[in-house]
C-alpha cells in the first residue's frame, strides 16, 4: 500500500502506546477496580481501587478514603501497585525514546543505527509495560472471581465484583503490547527499504543462459 509507510507506521505505533500509556495511568489511580452493593442496603455502592475505596450514598454522593496501612492490603493489591508503577515507567520511557528515533524528527540525524536501536528499545519496553499492566488486573479479576464463588461465605453477604476499571486496563495492557509490535514492524519496514535493490538480468545474459542449457542437452 501506498500509505502503509514506514513514518506512518512509526507514527502509528507511538500513538497506540501513548494511548495505552494514558490508559493505563488513569486505570491505576481510579477506585472502581471493584464495585460492591447490598441487597440489604440498595442505596450504598462500594468502590475499590490500588489506593482507596470509596462509598456513593445518593445523600452524600461519593467520599474516598486512602489505605490505612499499605502491610493491611491484600497480597494482590499490594503486587498490583508495584506492577502498574512498573508499567507507567516502563511505558513513558517507550515513547521517550521513540520520538527521536521517528523519521522526520531533528534528532539523531545521519545515525540511522541509533534510531532503530531506539525503536527496538521502545518496542521492548511497550511490552514490558503492556505486560505488567495485563498481570495485575488479571491477577485481581481472579482473586475477584475466587471470592465471589467461595462457599465458605454466607449468602447474604455482600461480595465484591467486576469495575468498570479492570476492562480499561485490560484495553490499556493490550494496546502497549500492540504498540510494541508496530514498532518493530517500523523498524523491519524500515530494513527492508534499506535493502539494495536486485540487478535486473539483461536480455543478453537470458539469452546466453539459454544457449548453454541447449548445449548441455547436446
Amino acid at each position: 500500500m501506498v500509505f502503509l509507510t514506514t513514518k506512518v507506521m512509526q507514527r502509528t505505533a507511538l500513538f497506540v502506546t501513548f494511548g495505552g500509556l494514558v490508559t493505563s495511568l488513569i486505570t491505576t489511580f481510579l477506585p472502581f477496580w471493584k464495585t460492591m452493593n447490598s441487597d440489604l442496603n440498595e442505596v450504598e455502592n462500594w468502590f475499590s481501587g490500588l489506593w482507596h475505596t470509596c462509598l456513593y450514598t445518593e445523600e452524600v454522593g461519593i467520599q474516598c478514603k486512602a489505605y490505612d496501612s499499605i502491610m493491611g492490603l491484600p497480597m494482590d493489591l499490594q503486587v498490583s501497585r508495584v506492577l502498574m508503577s512498573v508499567s507507567i515507567v516502563t511505558g513513558g520511557l517507550s515513547v521517550l525514546a521513540a520520538f527521536p528515533a521517528l523519521e522526520g524528527v531533528d534528532m539523531c540525524v545521519g545515525q540511522p543505527s541509533v534510531k532503530r536501536l531506539l525503536l527496538v528499545f521502545s518496542g521492548v519496553l511497550s511490552w514490558v509495560s503492556g505486560l505488567t499492566t495485563l498481570a495485575p488486573v488479571s491477577l485481581v479479576a481472579y482473586t475477584t472471581v475466587v471470592e465471589f464463588w467461595d462457599e465458605g461465605f454466607p449468602d447474604v453477604m455482600p461480595r465484591w465484583e467486576y469495575g468498570e476499571a479492570m476492562f480499561s486496563g485490560w484495553f490499556g495492557g493490550l494496546a502497549l503490547i500492540i504498540g510494541g509490535t508496530l514498532f518493530f514492524v517500523a523498524v523491519c519496514m524500515g530494513d527492508y527499504e534499506q535493502m539494495p535493490p536486485s540487478e535486473p538480468r539483461s536480455p543478453q545474459a537470458k539469452h546466453r543462459t539459454r544457449h548453454y542449457q541447449k548445449t548441455e542437452m547436446l
